[in-house]
Formats: C-alpha cells, sequence, structure tokens
C-alpha cells in the first residue's frame, strides 16, 4: 500500500480531532460505569459532535503528552455487545499505549489490535 493514502488516514484523523473538543469524562484512575473493577489507565473520553459505531461520539485515550496529534489507533470487537470500534489515542507514551492494549485484551469478550502511525 502506497505510504502517501497511508498518511493521508492519519492526517485526516489529526484534522477530526483538531476540529474536534475532546471531552474526559472517565479520567484516568476511575471504575468503568457497568464494570466497577476495571480502572481506566489512562484519560479516556469522546470528541465531541463526532459519531460512532455505538452512536455516541467516537472515542479517545489522551495520554500524559496532551499532543493532538494521532499517534495510534485501538480497533476493538467486543463479543459482549457484539460491536467493534475505533478508538484514537492522542500524545500516548509507549508505556501507556501498552496500558490501553492491556485493557481491552483483559477479558474474553473483547479484543483489541493496536496500530501506531509510523
Amino acid at each position: 500500500m502506497p505510504s502517501s493514502i497511508n498518511e493521508a488516514f492519519w492526517e485526516a484523523l489529526d484534522k477530526l480531532v483538531s476540529e474536534s473538543r475532546i471531552i474526559i469524562d472517565r479520567p484516568k484512575g476511575s471504575g468503568h460505569p457497568d464494570f466497577l473493577s476495571i480502572v481506566y489507565p489512562v484519560n479516556y473520553g469522546y470528541l465531541s459532535g463526532t459519531t460512532s459505531m455505538d452512536g455516541n461520539g467516537i472515542d479517545v485515550w489522551v495520554g500524559s503528552a496532551f499532543s493532538r496529534t494521532v499517534g495510534a489507533i485501538m480497533c476493538t470487537i467486543d463479543l459482549m455487545k457484539k460491536d467493534s470500534e475505533v478508538k484514537i489515542l492522542l500524545g500516548c507514551t509507549s508505556n501507556e499505549k501498552a496500558l490501553i492494549y492491556d485493557f481491552h485484551n483483559q477479558g474474553e469478550s473483547m479484543k483489541g489490535l493496536l496500530i501506531t502511525r509510523e
């Protein structure tokens, strides 16, 4: 696949993020609203004014660098909800990316694939 196509994808995500307001509704260390034993390892929220597969805003993980450049995406499959989503990672360190990967792969019903930007 031509690298120009790949770069255009990442640039489109950057544009989407730059034109959207980031809402952090699940801060780092907070528990999942339905599964209290699951704790968010990095700030988690959504892009206001966007729509994802679940009808809500596009999910976003915001790392400690607070960069608005997309560094990776997480593609998830949820067997309980029978859905899939793409989650955007912003300003995440390598360690934070690993924590997010583990978060989405800790149970049998959800699996995730981390795709990093080159």
